[in-house]
């Protein structure tokens, strides 16, 4: 098995081997060359994400700064926003459905890495999913760790450390975020 098989599988991989490293520097570049062009450049922009991400559906906006690791795990639904400085560390799969709003400073990260030092320090890791259902708001500073998955119809609070999943039809926020009400 890859290194590559291996980290999409969810088991301990070697994020220092060469083909990651190499898939990494290309990313790198290409989010460098979103970074650098002119807002008012829509197609030439809306081009580069599409050729980044692996499924890319109509009606999106990526607001510059933008980072990620690989961009090839990375789905978006239709209706997307994603605004200024968001990250993603899509080690694993990271799927966003319709109609998605992202505030600003977000991060969304997939990567995980051992308690134990002597097996951190090899450059070992892991990565689990993110998952986010269709009509989801996620306001500014919010931080969503490996293996979440938000519902639909959901409210995620500015400043939110998203730790566990959070279901349908909620407003959670905190850290750790934690449901605080339903949605009617």
């Amino acid at each position: 098995m890859t290194e590559k098989e291996k980290m999409l599988s969810g088991i301990l991989y070697d994020a220092n081997e060469k083909s990651l490293v190499n898939d990494r520097l290309n990313c790198k570049d290409i989010c460098f060359k979103y970074n650098q062009l002119m807002p008012s450049n829509l197609i030439e922009r809306e081009d580069i994400i599409k050729e980044l991400f692996k499924n890319v559906k109509e009606n999106f906006n990526i607001i510059s700064p933008f980072y990620c690791d690989y961009g090839y795990n990375i789905e978006i639904g239709k209706n997307f926003f994603m605004n200024h400085n968001c990250v993603i560390l899509d080690c694993t799969k990271v799927i966003f459905g319709d109609n998605v709003l992202v505030g600003p400073d977000c991060g969304f990260y997939t990567a995980s890495h051992p308690d134990d030092k002597d097996i951190r320090n090899k450059g070992l890791e892991t990565a689990h999913p993110i998952i986010i259902g269709n009509d989801v708001w996620i306001g500014g500073g919010v931080r969503i760790l490996p293996n979440v998955t938000i519902g639909s119809n959901v409210v995620i609070g500015a400043g939110s450390v998203v730790t566990k999943d959070i279901p349908s039809n909620t407003i959670a926020c905190g850290n750790p975020c934690k449901v605080i009400k339903k949605i009617e």
